[in-house]
């Protein structure tokens, strides 16, 4: 995207050092705080007026080279602040200008916040109050929430050092990207924390927090500049013991990161902060990353285990933002991909370095690779490299075309070249651009020195086109054609929508003992691969290729019956794109039936996650036939039963990760499909729990029974799990019962679960969770919508203080339907509403509820027919 294109500040200033100066903070009321910024500047031409970002601040006066300025204007729509001089500025390479300003410590989780918490031991005496809640505070500054915090060039490129300095009360702990400096004496009972100066960075990197910390410490094994690096992971008073795993994998991915990068880490510390309120997962900061609680916390004895996975992998990914995206930085908003796609690809490697028990590129596939696909299968997905104007639009396409399929991308192309070349590459791209900013063709460039081979040509149609393929196989005796064409989940793709031509490695495997795939790659529209062994073969191997594959219905199944030959990521890739084709209309429900029906005996957790999950999509759209809904239950019960009675209830001592995984999983789709003996035991466990017996529940069965209780006991167990959340300890306990109680099976209990979501007894960040499962719920999904409709002045008022919260609100909650009489209902009251925020994503629902709709007017009388003539009815 060319400079002149976007909406960016007049380039005769630059920002050399910000020494930022923050103080009488208030601790409550209306949480104002003072700020004084001085700015080594550039003066790169005569100017009489100086343009900055600024956002819900108030100037309360500045100056330079002795002028104080004549008028001072506000741009509110743009977040802008002009200060116009009466004299003009002379070009300089170094002048100082100086703001002193006003701003407010908000709840909205953007810039300079306040999280409410309650704690769990009694808390330091200064530690403000919010309501009922205590507070800490810290910074959310990317994309452009910096300009929130003080006045500042709030662009990618415009980086600088800075030190920061914050005066907060004696008994309360102040952190910065850097080390304190020194602590001075503050006014009564006050202190002013004064940090190192940073490394050259964009301003979305810069953080600080302060709060009732306390923290775990460890080191690295690695010496970096002659000494043991520090890493700590801080929490409120309390909880420092949960984050001890986290610490542990800390210390181990910074050296790895370290030794594949072949560059050290370049600051003098690490540290890792819990903040109790948190938009995303976490936030990259250089050297002070934060992190929602349940992606840092984790407790032995009460979390259910899968957040430890997530603990790990989400550690790793920030980490590689320490390389990637704050050495080196993208140059504008829309190479966010270089940021985000490779921290989630390389966040997965280092996982599989430090659990390679874990099998992570068996979940990428079914998680990464298949989120990806499900939005680029839209006709308003984006591609990976998308035009961005302004950087405020930036906030919708942190999603998962930026993430998952940046990074699926990335796994193809580094399983092309080889893994070890492609850090090779990566590695020179890092010290080529080391604090300073670079683009895509930057990257390719040192990709294809590395290889020796031009990256640019066969990865550019990914990277800034958008969809991906469907590779359609027709068979004659010893040969098979290939067609590529543009995959939609619509099914309706047109001529001129299916111009590109991908890069496509086959990825044929024709010898299920062989250990690699045939390296030809489809560059045309169309062709021939001859010799080919028609009792055996599978296309894209390993699921490293992003696409789909439809092949004959005789081939799909005799792929089912000789499953044994394929590896765990090609029986994932067969499942998934088969339930995808029935979708599109390009395959059949009947096929993917006749498919999965012969997974019965399967011992791998990540195929029965993609299996339940994709046969969860199907019961879901075909959910209000009521016959049909039957049947498909049915089906459910007889192809999980037979593995959920083998696996029992019981978590053996030397039992591995993920047949824990595979327990909880497969008891919940038993119970939750109606599975009397397990709804009977899950019944037992929970009134034992109920009773005091806490190790009746295990954590990692604790959503399963949560759910199975809620969506078979009415109010009592309603109110049961309710209890449960408001005197939950566990961190991630909230999550669980939140998505428990999604299970409800009337209207009247909808109700008072969403009065409940949006009172104060549900942080912002997590109100999304509950609606996650009243969605996926078909028996009151329509509920939901109304209750959306009936109350939008109160929804629309809490939810849109952060336009990330609104967005992924909205798709959670409507893109499940499969009507086009809620398709309609939904644009036609979103009509006349603002939608800046959120419009991208309405498209998306649209899209999504039209595809689900076509596909069960399409289907039904053929799932029908075929249950019927399978005996499932």
């Amino acid at each position: 995207m060319a400079v002149a294109d976007r909406s960016i500040l007049p380039d005769t200033v630059k920002a050399i050092n910000y020494d930022i100066e923050l103080f009488d903070l208030e601790l409550g009321g209306a949480f104002s705080f003072q700020g004084i910024v001085k700015i080594q500047v550039n003066i790169k031409s005569s100017t009489k007026s100086i343009t900055l970002n600024a956002h819900h601040l108030t100037i309360r006066e500045a100056g330079i080279s002795g002028q104080k300025p004549s008028h001072i204007s506000y741009d509110e729509k743009s977040q802008r602040v002009t200060l116009v001089f009466p004299e003009e500025l002379s070009a300089t390479s170094d002048a100082m200008l100086s703001i002193r300003y006003a701003g407010t410590m908000n709840n909205s989780m953007a810039g300079f916040y306040r999280s409410k918490y309650k704690p769990i031991v009694t808390p330091a005496q200064s530690v403000p109050m919010d309501g009922e809640h205590h507070v800490m505070f810290s910074t959310q500054f990317e994309s452009s929430d910096a300009r929130r915090a003080l006045p500042c060039f709030d662009e990618p490129n415009l980086k600088a050092t800075f030190d920061v300095s914050i005066e907060i009360p004696k008994d309360q702990t102040a952190l910065s990207n850097m080390p304190e400096k020194e602590v001075k004496q503050g006014k009564a009972g006050l202190k002013t924390v004064v940090f190192e100066r940073t490394p050259v960075m964009s301003t979305y990197l810069l953080a600080w927090a302060f709060g009732d910390f306390e923290y775990v410490e460890g080191f690295t094994q690695r010496k970096y500049q002659g000494r043991q690096l520090p890493c700590r992971v801080y929490t409120t008073r309390g909880l420092k013991d949960q984050g001890r795993f986290a610490l542990e994998n800390c210390h181990r991915i910074v050296d790895y990161f370290s030794e594949i990068f072949n560059i050290d880490y370049p600051l003098p510390k690490m540290d890792l902060l819990a903040v109790h309120e948190f938009t995303h997962g976490a936030m990259e900061n250089w050297g002070m990353v934060t992190y929602r609680t349940t992606a840092v916390l984790f407790d032995e004895k009460q979390s259910d285990a899968k957040y430890k996975n997530r603990v790990a992998y989400v550690v790793a990914h920030e980490l590689a933002h320490q390389w990637f995206g704050n050495l080196v930085t993208m140059d504008w908003w829309s190479e966010l991909w270089l940021n985000e796609g490779f921290a989630t690809w390389v966040g997965w490697l280092a996982i599989d370095h430090l659990y390679p028990d874990h099998e992570v590129w068996s979940q990428f596939v079914t998680e990464a690779v298949q989120t990806a696909q499900n939005l680029d299968s839209l006709r308003a997905s984006h591609p990976i490299e998308v035009p961005v104007r302004d950087a405020l639009e930036v906030d919708q396409i942190f999603d998962a075309i930026s993430y998952f399929k940046g990074s699926s991308v990335i796994r193809m192309l580094s399983g092309h070249l080889g893994v070890e070349t492609f850090l090779e590459g990566v590695s020179a791209y890092l010290k080529e651009h080391a604090y300073g900013n670079a683009t895509t063709k930057d990257l390719w460039a040192a990709l294809s020195k590395a290889s020796g081979k031009d990256v640019h040509v066969f990865m550019d149609p990914w990277i800034r086109k958008i969809g991906f393929p469907v590779l359609t196989v027709a068979e004659e005796p010893g040969q098979i054609g290939v067609r590529q064409s543009r995959f939609l989940q619509t099914g309706d793709v047109k001529s001129e929508e299916d111009k590109t031509l991908w890069w496509i490695p086959l990825g044929l495997k024709t010898d299920p003992k062989a250990t690699g795939a045939t390296t030809k790659a489809l560059t045309i529209k169309e062709d021939t691969l001859r010799d080919i062994d028609e009792t055996f073969y599978k296309l894209n191997s390993d699921q490293i290729g992003f696409y789909r594959t439809n092949y004959p219905p005789a081939r799909l199944e005799s792929l089912g019956k000789e499953r044994h030959k394929l590896s765990v990521e090609d029986k994932i890739g067969l499942v998934a794109d088969a339930a995808t084709l029935a979708v599109a209309g390009q395959g059949t429900t009947a096929g993917f039936l006749v498919l999965v029906e012969k997974f019965q005996d399967e011992k791998n957790k990540a195929v029965w996650s993609q299996i339940i999950s994709s046969l969860g999509n199907i019961r879901s759209i075909f959910a209000d036939n009521e016959t049909v809904a039957n049947g498909l239950k049915a089906f459910t019960l007889r192809l999980v039963v037979p593995a959920t009675e083998e696996i029992g209830w019981d978590f053996a001592p030397s039992e591995d990760f993920l047949t824990g995984q595979m327990r909880a999983l497969l008891i919940s789709t038993a119970g939750n499909a109606g599975h009397e003996k397990t709804i009977a035991e899950a019944k037992r466990r929970f009134e034992a729990y109920q009773k005091g017996d806490r190790s009746a529940v295990h954590p990692s069965l604790s959503l399963a029974i949560f759910q199975i209780v809620v969506r078979e006991g009415g109010k009592p167990a309603y109110e049961a799990v309710l209890d449960e959340y408001i005197n939950t300890t566990s961190i991630d306990g909230k999550e669980t019962c939140l998505l428990a109680l999604g299970k409800v099976q009337t209207t009247n209990l909808v109700k008072s679960f969403l009065e409940f979501q949006f009172s104060d007894k549900v942080a912002l960040q997590d109100i999304h969770i509950g609606s996650v499962s009243l969605a996926a719920n078909s028996k009151v999904r329509n509920d939901l919508w109304e209750y959306l409709k009936e109350n939008w002045d109160t929804v629309n008022k809490k939810l849109s203080a952060s336009s990330v919260v609104m967005d992924r609100y909205l798709k959670t909650c409507l893109s499940k339907f499969a009507s086009h009489k809620v398709e309609k209902d939904v644009a036609a009251f979103f009509k006349d509403k603002d939608t800046k925020a959120y419009d991208r994503g309405l498209v998306q629902i649209s899209d999504t509820v039209q595809a689900n709709a076509n596909y069960k007017e399409r289907d039904e009388a053929l799932v029908l027919e075929w249950l019927r003539a399978h005996e499932y009815l």
